[in-house]
């Protein structure tokens, strides 16, 4: 059956929900909120059901879904606010005047499961340009794009479409898009990126296998000096929703030691996050004698060693995102990986 031919409800509904993952990632890195991707996304399934008629196949039916939820990001990103990480915001603070700050929700990039935005594909190159693309570094730039800006770069840099494609999604010239890319990729270029993700190999080699299973290690048994061991001199830590990033790893672990000494005796389970390795974190529960869910890490990697580590701490929100149990029994010897 082609793009333009649906007999059914049900035939149009399978039509649509092929192209729910990708539709997710785009809509993702336009938005940069994990939740308000898939309100983006249902609201754009719900419009192309309800106008199925007036599509006259003209294109394909991923083409014009593309323009829908274009359309759908640019009406959400009409209020102007930009998602960013704590290192976007402000200054590190030395240890001594670390305080726990939190800002609204909308302030930050959210965390986002692998499987939700990255369809499956043969191609290792284009499986590797999907996963950079919504790594947090890239994320953080994106956001500092006008919105069709951002929209076309996406589009012609990530999603590899022609410029006359992405012309006509948008409703423009061809000059037009390659004048908004050419400003897009300046802009990339101008930004110097405190924190910037680095080179993932993908699948993980041999050295970075290890590397995360010492990070496990030391995470867990809270080894202070072996965990010192994995990170490079100017590392970061960052916890939203709090404000708070921390450079360095004297000042990482001496926070790990007071202010997050809660922490001790946390149970990691690894994730895919953000085309990144993580882990689901969670701590001991003094009331249940189990495990409490605590953060999702995400942990950047550089020439062997740790350059920065995020903790996203609104687990009511996050775990049940990732598939992720809220308690884990104390005698749980394994817990399988979440999504």
């Amino acid at each position: 059956m082609s793009d333009s031919v649906v007999t059914t409800t049900d035939d149009l509904d399978v039509r649509l929900e092929k192209h729910r993952v990708e539709l997710t990632g785009y809509c993702y890195r336009m938005l940069g909120s994990s939740f308000e991707a898939e309100d983006a996304v249902q609201d754009t399934m719900v419009r192309a059901w309800r106008n199925y008629e007036k599509f006259e196949g003209r294109s394909s039916l991923r083409s014009w879904l593309y323009r829908i939820a274009t359309n759908v990001c640019l009406d959400m990103l009409s209020a102007g606010n930009k998602r960013a990480r704590p290192v976007d915001l402000s200054d590190s603070t030395p240890l001594a005047q670390a305080a726990l700050s939190p800002r609204a929700d909308n302030t930050w990039l959210e965390p986002m499961p692998d499987a939700r935005v990255l369809p499956a594909v043969a191609d290792p190159a284009e499986a590797a340009v999907a996963k950079e693309s919504v790594r947090l570094a890239f994320m953080a730039a994106l956001q500092q794009l006008p919105p069709k800006q951002r929209a076309v770069l996406i589009l012609r840099e990530v999603l590899a479409w022609r410029a006359n494609e992405v012309a006509e999604l948008l409703d423009t010239s061809v000059a037009s898009v390659n004048s908004a890319l050419q400003r897009a990729r300046a802009t990339l270029a101008e930004r110097d990126d405190k924190a910037a993700d680095a080179a993932v190999s993908d699948p993980l080699d041999e050295e970075q296998r290890k590397l995360l299973e010492r990070y496990v290690a030391a995470f867990e048994g809270y080894d202070m000096a072996a965990l010192t061991a994995l990170l490079h001199e100017d590392a970061i830590m960052t916890m939203p929703p709090f404000d708070l990033w921390l450079t360095g790893h004297d000042d990482i672990t001496g926070f790990m030691t007071t202010i997050g000494s809660a922490c001790e005796g946390s149970r990691l389970i690894p994730v895919q996050v953000n085309g990144l390795p993580g882990f689901a974190q969670y701590k001991p529960d003094p009331e249940t004698g189990g495990y409490a869910p605590w953060a999702v890490q995400i942990l950047e990697i550089s020439d062997g060693g740790l350059t920065g580590f995020h903790f996203f701490l609104d687990t009511k929100r996050w775990f049940p995102l990732f598939d992720l149990p809220l308690h884990l029994d104390a005698e749980s010897d394994e817990v399988e990986e979440g999504a």
